[in-house]
């Protein structure tokens, strides 16, 4: 975040002596501004697993509603945890996290179902039900939502056919490449039509060419109004795509 927009938090954030104290007044501190809040906002964030591991320190930024935005950084940068506290697979040790204006550090565990529901996430290591099809993982979301059994089957077949894999919707996942079963995840993450878009170096398994289709590909979902943040190192290809950039090192934000 820009300099001049994080002292007003910070001036607010000092009267706040506890947790609690931290969350009502980030409250406050968003009554007066406008009513459509960024769809990510990130103030003072901390995550320390010990003594000798802090993975985040003092990250504070945001991340607008429609926007596509690359989060970069050497290997241990911080750039996953910062996902996993998106989606609150994890708990910052400090700090508070808005998505979409909710406080995401403060819901319920019983909420954390509903607010994974409106997040597509596409996983560095997969996370495909290997005695599943393909097909039957990318409904697996739709399945968990009621969705009418020819209704999954119909968006299930279309968001394979996006990515270039129909033609093996009856596959496991244990017969298919590393790039194969990544472009699966993308297709999972992609089938509710999610607010935000959460990757994690959804390129890394991939060749040059299906690496660019699979941007075009989060372009289009991005044009329709879904937020895209996509965590990687891939250099080349964040100057090919001219989008905005926020930069991690060492835990802590370098640039955005």
């Amino acid at each position: 975040m820009r300099e001049a927009e994080s002292r007003p938090w910070d001036r607010v954030r000092a009267a706040a002596s506890s947790k609690r104290n931290e969350a009502r007044a980030l409250r406050r501190y968003n009554r007066g501004r406008p009513s459509t809040p960024p769809m990510i906002q990130a103030f003072h964030v901390y995550k320390q697993y010990d003594r000798e591991s802090v993975a985040l320190a003092d990250v504070t930024l945001n991340i607008d509603k429609g926007e596509f935005c690359f989060l970069t950084g050497p290997s241990g940068a911080g750039k996953t945890t910062f996902l996993k506290l998106v989606f609150r697979e994890e708990l910052p040790s400090q700090g508070q996290i808005l998505v979409g204006g909710r406080n995401v550090t403060a819901i319920p565990g019983g909420q954390i179902p509903e607010l994974r529901r409106s997040i597509g996430v596409v996983f560095q290591d997969f996370k495909l039900l290997k005695r599943k099809t393909i097909i039957e993982n990318v409904a697996f979301v739709l399945r968990i939502l009621g969705v009418p059994a020819r209704e999954q089957k119909r968006r299930a077949f279309a968001a394979l056919k996006a990515v270039g894999l129909h033609h093996k919707m009856h596959a496991y996942p244990l017969q298919l490449s590393g790039g194969e079963q990544q472009r699966v995840s993308i297709a999972r993450a992609l089938i509710n039509e999610p607010m935000l878009l959460l990757a994690d170096e959804p390129t890394g398994n991939l060749d040059p060419e299906m690496a660019q289709e699979i941007m075009r590909l989060f372009l289009d979902v991005n044009a329709r109004g879904t937020t895209v943040v996509v965590a990687t190192h891939d250099r080349d290809m964040i100057q090919r795509m001219g989008k905005r950039v926020i930069a991690l090192e060492k835990g802590r934000v370098a640039s955005a």
